[in-house]
């Protein structure tokens, strides 16, 4: 029998494998696989294939128009609130302040609390969690500063959490720890699985290259596992396990989590030996010094959402159920669309840990793909014949794929216009000294066309043979110059997403935008490279 993990009313995930499908496989030749038979157009390109239609002993492949339409709302739902981690990374920043400025385009009166009926709230909301849960005026004044200025992304952040708070309920039940350590999320990423900090934590849970990969993170060129919403789950409990088996405290272990366990260390003892988070939080980092109250803010207005009026994003008719598969052989996110008639960008939401919109397939690892279960059963059961008709167009393909490249494989960078020590560390996620030490340069100085040896914690792919990517070897003459005209409805995480290898980072830094606003018309470059 087919178990489910229900996420909230509105998703429900098969805990079956797909060595699992209650699905009784129809052999198709391979030129012969039928797209699904859904009220919707054919995806491009599956017109060049022709056959009998695709037949199965369940009604999985067919799907309701209206129940289809409220999938994709969710889809669109989700990928929205990717923007919100840049304000919430903000917000932990304010929190650290005993003062929170006002942003100037909100001059709204601050809302006005009942000190005593706050007090009160804190106190029952204390009985029933182990974290230190009391009244402290910088905990009130983080509160106050949410409702204020912040109630559109505490809104969002509520319907959000529908999609992944049973996941996270399912993953701490299973380790014992507490279930409201799900709120961490919230203030680490905003619920955004692709969340990238200005010091290379990504994901979920904000993993550094390093732990990570303590916590049997893998990162390439094509996977970030930090990314896969459930795996980086998993390792984002273990890890605060531990850290709770170091300090005892919750509060202290979530401190550590953002801060490193050695920061907190060093505040206990330059506080003189206190270990209540409140009376160390004058010697924690700034930043860890708001993290906690801006965790403990958004626990209270999650539970008490009701009371202050604040409304999650509804979906009328919940309906939203989806199943894994293993990959046999690597496959771009564009067959899998072309194949099994979902979109792109549905693909991408549900499987945010590949990187370039490619699943690889590399001997000794696993991985798998996340789709609708509504549409896995035509995947499941043409699965040899898809993958034959993969494999004959990668290897017609002009453009070859990006190289499969291990974040810890060194590459050979060279200098161009403008680079300089500190830019190039940035972009590989390495520091100045390891680069002077990996080739010897005892000072800063570069000449463009020098090569360094370079050997990355964030994965690059390389240019020769992934054009417009901002990795190694890229040639940046003129003649290469590639121009995308915006169009409308485009932002820049859309048209990032259309081109394999660029972020919207890129865009921004190449065309000398500071913030998302983008007009139809506007041309963008592609590359760095001179107009």
């Amino acid at each position: 029998m087919k178990k489910y993990l229900c996420l909230g009313a509105l998703l429900c995930i098969s805990l079956g494998s797909a060595q699992d499908q209650d699905m009784t496989p129809v052999h198709v030749e391979p030129d012969s696989i039928a797209p699904p038979q859904q009220e919707v157009a054919s995806p491009a390109g599956s017109s060049e294939l022709s056959g009998p239609d695709v037949v199965t002993d369940s009604l999985a492949l067919e799907d309701h128009p209206q129940a289809a339409r409220i999938d994709s709302l969710w889809i669109m739902e989700l990928q929205a609130a990717r923007e919100n981690f840049a304000q919430m990374y903000q917000e932990v920043q304010e929190a650290a302040s005993d003062t929170p400025g006002t942003p100037d385009s909100l001059p709204a009166q601050p809302v006005t609390l009942d000190t005593e009926l706050l007090r009160e709230r804190l106190r029952l909301l204390n009985e029933k969690t182990p974290f230190n849960i009391s009244y402290n005026p910088s905990l009130e004044r983080v509160i106050v500063h949410f409702l204020t200025y912040k109630r559109d992304l505490m809104e969002r952040m509520l319907g959000v959490s529908r999609y992944y708070f049973p996941l996270f309920e399912q993953t701490l039940d299973q380790y014992n720890l507490p279930l409201e350590i799900k709120y961490l999320a919230i203030v680490e990423s905003a619920l955004n699985p692709r969340a990238r900090s200005r010091v290379g934590a990504t994901g979920l849970w904000q993993f550094m290259y390093t732990t990570g990969r303590m916590y049997d993170l893998q990162v390439s060129s094509y996977v970030d596992e930090r990314s896969d919403p459930e795996r980086s789950t998993d390792a984002a409990a273990r890890y605060l396990a531990k850290l709770y088996e170091l300090f005892g405290d919750w509060d202290l272990a979530l401190a550590a989590y953002n801060s490193g366990p050695g920061n907190v260390n060093k505040a206990i003892r330059r506080s003189g030996g206190y270990e209540n988070y409140w009376n160390l939080r004058p010697f924690l980092p700034r930043e860890t010094a708001g993290y906690v109250p801006a965790f403990l803010a958004t626990m209270y207005l999650f539970e008490y959402a009701g009371e202050h009026g604040l409304t999650p994003a509804e979906v009328r008719e919940p309906y939203f159920e989806t199943d894994t598969l293993r990959v046999k052989s690597t496959i771009t996110f564009e067959q899998i669309s072309k194949y099994t008639g979902v979109p792109r960008e549905e693909i991408e939401v549900l499987n945010p840990s590949y990187k370039l919109g490619i699943i690889p397939g590399i001997t000794g690892k696993e991985y798998t793909l996340r789709l609708p279960r509504r549409s896995i059963g035509v995947f499941v059961n043409n699965e040899e014949a898809i993958y034959a008709r993969v494999q004959k167009e990668l290897a017609t393909r002009e453009n070859p794929l990006p190289q499969y490249v291990k974040a810890e494989e060194q590459i050979r960078y060279r200098v161009r216009s403008g680079d300089y020590l500190g830019k190039i560390a940035e972009r590989h996620g390495v520091t100045v000294s390891q680069i002077k030490q990996w080739n010897g340069l005892r000072s800063n100085m570069l000449r463009v066309g020098q090569r360094l040896t370079i050997y990355p914690r964030k994965p690059v792919v390389s240019q020769d043979v992934a054009s417009g990517s901002n990795g190694a070897e890229g040639n940046t003459s003129g003649k290469d110059l590639q121009v995308y005209v915006v169009e409308k409805g485009d932002s820049l995480w859309t048209i990032s997403k259309k081109h394999q290898g660029i972020t919207v980072e890129n865009l921004r830094e190449w065309n000398g935008i500071r913030g998302n606003d983008i007009k139809p018309g506007t041309k963008l470059k592609l590359c760095n490279c001179s107009p």
